[in-house]
């Protein structure tokens, strides 16, 4: 099976390498749920007949810009004469927001004629329609250690002072998990505000803005609500999905605080209301920057959200942000520059477990967060609709079961086929059957997740699901019936990385290994803006949701609580932190897998699964300051033009290095026939004397070499520079290798993963 595995990673591998000048956006459909909606659906599409939203980029005037009205006056002598020939409201109307920070330039609404006549006017850099982004607890805590009372909690105060920004579908006020018992007032710097009715903002809640399309920054989706509880949100006991996963609801940094801007809706999210958001956080004094959205790989002089992060940093803000939902295919990722922490998505030790057995005796684990207790365990009739290839019941797709008979049966439904897992359950519900078991295709393999589905249900593994296929068609009268197991904790496997989690490599920068990190993004409860469950009016609601956009603000949180620690510690130094202190081995000891059942490659887990307690003492780091970034782009083959755009300053590219001289803390290489060295600088961040030796694990067909034995260190911020060299020794079996270099003192050990693809 190895084998197997290394032949799919060859062709896919292979794949990549051919298209890895093509880009791509992800954008997922949304549907309107009530009349206002409807009318906002309606409202966009009038604009799109005859208006749509650009963004332009402008070169920096040279004595800058001071006031935000100046800014739009500014902005306003670009416009085409179509639109400076109408009067001054109405072309303030056009202008949808000037932005100050981000970079310079504006989002506007014109005509497709308009925009061709704007890109010629002087001063303008780019111009182009905006795109649509997609938006990629109570016990993910204590599986990173982090315990009420003790440890890296009480050390980090829980995050206490520090301001997490959350750029998502808005927030629920009101919700437990928002309360502000314990928080002292925001942070003098704080210059946001509360555009919530009455009192809705707190001590928790500092701050809450809309930028789309709705009159509140209140959550009608529920996506902000649960990734900004989980950052940060505050302790809730007895929370649970169904009566599982009960504990004790908390996020990352309990006692931070929160600033919410709405950026998504129903459709979407709105490329300049992510930027207007950007924009606006930056100003607002924000430590932190969560963002659990994306829009595919794309150069980061194109990429909008790079471009606001690096302008984050500048100010010394740490910026996270969701790796994606396209795996497991390799080359799929969001959110790929250097200077952002890209996160993907691992498992939980936590199953909510639900048992299918079958006629003939045999079980298979699958999971489901709805369990009901009246669910009569007896040994119904089996369907598989998918049995005579009918492509749309083969899925249980909307209205595909109407010709089956399935009341009062279990049914058989595979994953995929364009519609949801819960909207598979509602179709077998719909007509009749009992109870569903979803069955994973190849490509997903072991990877399952618990819903909160609308009937009995199981979601298993492919194997499993082809043992049961292979049972139906073994006798003329299937049965099947669910057991209902609860939550279990000490799921062997986790730390796994599951089947959706995007991979590397990266396309816009092969000289960086992508993703950064991996943390808990499967089955994750936290706060909801109402109960998923029918007759409840309680308050202290909970859902339990699956995806990077779930791990994201795990690592912001944690990000939180590392600044509260080191408060003098730049943001490329806290990312450091954690990914030389990462895990590469799951909690048995064992390597991490990922949904093959096989140990997982450096394209799925980057430098591994994030160990809060770790990075709070890494030792060493790999810092950078901005600047570092510019010679970086300039060796991506960027103009002059277009790493000024990112600096927001006039720059020169007079100096240029290669992606993997970066002094980044992972190595990604493309290897040829010569031999290739490149340098590192390592800060000590740890009291005392310190000696670290170097160790290093080679990957296969490669030889490196390090000029120097040992690195010593007599006092904190002294830093130290080595150079190591990769060779390429004989052939390897596979298109990449995978090593490990390591600089190990008494109590340090400080990780950075290597891969290196052949060229």
């Amino acid at each position: 099976m190895e084998s197997e595995k290394y032949r799919i990673l060859l062709a896919m591998v292979a794949a990549f390498l051919v298209s890895l000048n093509c880009g791509f956006a992800s954008v997922s459909p949304m549907i309107p749920h009530n009349a206002q909606e409807r009318k906002l659906a309606e409202s966009i599409k009038d604009e799109q007949n005859s208006l749509s939203t650009y963004i332009i980029h402008v070169e920096e005037p040279q004595n800058g810009l001071r006031t935000v009205s100046n800014l739009r006056r500014w902005y306003g002598s670009f416009l085409p004469n179509t639109v400076s020939s109408v009067g001054l409201q109405q072309q303030q109307q056009r202008i949808v927001y000037s932005y100050k920070t981000v970079f310079t330039g504006f989002a506007i609404k014109l005509t497709a004629e308009e925009a061709e006549a704007l890109k010629r006017e002087k001063g303008i850099l780019s111009v182009r329609p905006e795109k649509i982004y997609s938006l990629h607890t109570t016990h993910s805590p204590k599986l990173l250690g982090l315990n009420q009372g003790s440890g890296f909690w009480r050390h980090s105060n829980y995050g206490k002072g520090v301001i997490i920004g959350v750029i998502d579908s808005g927030i629920a006020p009101g919700h437990p998990s928002f309360n502000d018992e314990g928080l002292p007032p925001p942070p003098a710097k704080w210059k946001g505000k509360c555009e919530l009715n009455g009192t809705a903002c707190n001590n928790k809640l500092i701050g809450a803005q809309r930028f789309e399309l709705s009159s509140s920054p209140v959550d009608e989706e529920g996506h902000g609500t649960h990734t900004a509880s989980t950052a940060a949100g505050n302790y809730v006991k007895g929370a649970n999905v169904f009566g599982q996963a009960i504990g004790t609801a908390v996020g990352m940094a309990p006692l931070a605080h929160l600033a919410i801007y709405k950026v998504c809706g129903i459709f979407g999210c709105r490329e300049s209301g992510i930027l207007g958001a950007m924009d606006t956080a930056i100003g607002d004094g924000v430590d932190v920057l969560s963002l659990s959205l994306g829009g595919g790989s794309m150069p980061f002089f194109d990429d909008n959200i790079a471009m606001g992060a690096f302008r984050a940093i500048q100010r010394g803000i740490f910026v996270s942000c969701s790796a994606g939902n396209e795996g497991p295919h390799f080359g799929t990722l969001s959110n790929e520059a250097p200077w952002i922490l890209t996160v993907g998505a691992s498992t939980l030790d936590r199953s909510i477990r639900t048992t299918v057995k079958l006629g003939n005796g045999k079980t298979f684990d699958g999971e489901s967060v709805f369990q009901p207790k009246n669910f009569r365990s007896k040994l119904w009739p089996l369907i598989y609709p998918g049995a005579n290839s009918d492509k749309s019941a083969i899925f249980c797709t909307p209205g595909s079961l109407k010709k089956f008979n399935v009341k009062g049966k279990v049914v058989l439904c595979e994953r995929g086929g364009g519609s949801g897992r819960i909207d598979k359950g509602e179709e077998v519900k719909n007509n009749g059957g009992v109870g569903m078991i979803i069955m994973n295709d190849q490509l997903n393999g072991y990877s399952t997740v618990a819903e909160a589905h609308l009937l009995p249900a199981a979601h298993v593994s492919y194997a499993a699901g082809t043992s049961i296929i292979a049972y139906i068609n073994s006798t003329s009268k299937p049965t099947a019936t669910i057991l209902f197991k609860g939550t279990i904790i000490g799921k062997g496997r986790a730390l796994e990385v599951t089947s959706f989690s995007s991979r590397g490599p990266s396309r816009a920068s092969k000289g960086i290994l992508k993703p950064d990190i991996i943390g808990p993004g499967v089955s994750i409860v936290a706060a909801w803006p109402v109960s998923v469950e029918k007759n409840t009016t309680t308050k202290s609601t909970f859902n339990i949701l699956s995806g990077t956009s779930m791990s994201c603000p795990h690592l912001s949180g944690i990000a939180a609580l590392l600044k509260s620690s080191h408060p003098d510690w730049s943001p490329a130094a806290i990312k450091s932190a954690m990914m030389t202190t990462a895990d590469l081995l799951n909690l048995k000891g064992r390597p991490i897998i990922d949904e093959t059942m096989l140990p997982a490659d450096l394209f799925s887990t980057g430098a591994g699964h994030v160990n809060p307690m770790k990075a709070n003492n890494p030792g060493l780091v790999y810092d950078l300051q901005p600047d570092d970034y510019i010679p970086y782009m300039c060796g991506l083959g960027y103009s002059d033009a277009e790493v000024s755009n990112i600096v927001k300053r006039k720059m020169t590219c007079s100096t240029s290095i290669p992606g993997p001289e970066l002094n980044y803390p992972s190595f990604s290489i493309q290897l040829g026939s010569a031999p290739q060295t490149y340098k590192r600088t390592l800060t000590n961040v740890s009291p005392g004397s310190w000696s670290y030796s170097s160790q290093i694990t080679a990957p296969e067909g490669v030889k490196v070499t390090i000029d120097v034995a040992k690195l010593s260190f007599t006092e904190v911020n002294q830093k130290a520079t080595y150079s190591v060299t990769f060779s390429r020794v004989g052939n390897s079996s596979t298109p990449f290798s995978q090593g490990l270099l390591k600089w190990v003192s008494t109590q340090h050990t400080v990780t950075s993963p290597i891969v290196v693809i052949f060229a």
